[in-house]
């Protein structure tokens, strides 16, 4: 192993992303999946206020 060999590697350069144009029903999905991704959250907060849902302990089966 040479000196020049060690540490950090350099990444390779990746292309620059391209702009592309959006038409009407990839605005329409893009906001469809915010609403999604909110209504989540929204149920998630909820849930984590109310605290854990406790079972009452062991099941027993009906068989004797």
């Amino acid at each position: 192993m040479s000196g020049r060999e060690g540490g950090k590697k350099k990444p390779l350069k990746t292309p620059k992303k391209e702009n592309k144009e959006l038409d009407e029903d990839d605005l329409k999905m893009k906001q469809k999946l915010k609403e999604q991704q909110k209504a989540l959250n929204d149920l998630k907060t909820k849930a984590a206020q109310k605290g854990p849902m406790v079972g009452g302990g062991i099941k027993k089966s009906g068989k004797k």
